[in-house]
């Protein structure tokens, strides 16, 4: 049996942005998404799970719309979330303003994850190397709205993805 493994990439960020952020966090559709990577991956370390984190255009992306209501918003999404990740929403909306350090935090990962569309999903941990002041991110991999969805089966073809990329927290 061939089992692929994917290489370990490392993303150093500064912590002095990312630690100061304020806990925020929102409820929809009875999952928790933290706007906060400090209080998302303090989430995950308790937790054990990957950090969930989408890359949206909240308020003007047509295809974060749609994977939000057809994916999201689905019980067997739901579900999944709460076995397997912890949210993280870093929104990128055009007509509402974010707290300055939201702002940031969200341009800094957008940076990071070499962001070029939206909706982008990476799932990853993160190690916080306080004497260095230093987060060290361990991508597991990434996905967006799933290609080509029969209609209808757009969350079957978006958690296949997603448990796909969950089998790489596995195999290191």
């Amino acid at each position: 049996m061939n089992h692929i493994k994917t290489a370990i990439v490392l993303f150093f960020l500064p912590l002095s942005h990312l630690l100061s952020q304020p806990v925020s966090a929102q409820t929809k559709d009875s999952l928790t998404w933290y706007t906060s990577l400090t209080q998302a991956n303090e989430v995950s370390k308790a937790t054990g799970k990957p950090i969930f984190a989408l890359f949206t255009g909240s308020d003007w992306c047509i295809w974060c719309k749609r994977l939000e209501q057809n994916v999201f918003a689905k019980p067997e999404f739901v579900e999944w979330a709460k076995k397997n990740v912890v949210l993280l929403e870093l929104d990128f909306p055009r007509f509402k303003q974010l707290p300055p350090e939201l702002k940031a935090q969200n341009q800094q990962l957008q940076q990071q994850f070499k962001i070029q569309g939206y909706p982008t999903v990476w799932m990853f941990f993160l190690t916080m190397d306080e004497k260095a002041k230093r987060i060290t991110i361990d991508p597991l991999g990434s996905c967006g709205y799933p290609q080509d969805p029969q209609p209808g089966k757009e969350q079957i073809k978006f958690l296949e993805n997603a448990n796909s990329i969950l089998l790489n927290k596995k195999t290191k």
